[in-house]
């Protein structure tokens, strides 16, 4: 059992889906269903979910809906029925993903791809050299530093950049 939204016919699951349709196409729309809301109840938007349910359940027809569960409904966009994972996933493979693309990329569009495709080959060959062990752990190839401070640089009393910015602090002051 569910509700048909008195608006648009769109089948609602119980109260709370009903008043959940009704109210969020009204804020998102602002047309007919606001309307209607307006008319039925003028004090709508004060409203939970849960108290405007049964509101506007009662100004709603009550039909009978099956349930509908993913796996039940003729979807396209899914593996044909009676085949299997593996079959389907090989024929993936054969002719691309469903909604790949058209095909028909302006030059521009191609060469975006190209550059893309090549910064990913260059960045997955970096993160294997990395993994290989041929920086230090913590090295930031763009810069050759460390994450930080090195044990010499603790051993001198190096600075971390506090004191230049107490320094620049003291500045302002004078």
């Amino acid at each position: 059992m569910g509700y048909a939204c008195p608006v648009c016919g769109t089948p609602q699951a119980d109260e709370r889906h009903l008043a959940d349709h009704l109210a969020v196409t009204a804020m998102t729309h602002g047309d007919d269903h606001e309307d209607w809301l307006d008319e039925h109840v003028p004090d709508w938007s004060e409203y939970g979910p849960s108290d405007l349910g049964p509101v506007v359940a009662g100004e709603a027809a009550e039909t009978e809906y099956p349930q509908v569960f993913e796996d039940t409904t003729g979807h396209d966009h899914g593996p044909d029925r009676g085949e299997t994972l593996e079959d389907h996933l090989a024929s993936e493979g054969r002719r691309g993903p469903r909604g790949a693309g058209r095909g028909d990329l302006t030059g521009e569009q191609a060469g975006i791809l190209a550059e893309a495709r090549e910064m990913t080959r260059r960045m997955m060959g970096e993160a294997s050299d990395r993994e290989d062990g041929e920086e230090g752990e913590g090295d930031d190839p763009a810069t050759g530093s460390t994450d930080g401070p090195d044990e010499e640089g603790a051993a001198t009393g190096g600075s971390d950049g506090a004191e230049e910015r107490d320094r620049g602090d003291d500045a302002d002051d004078e």
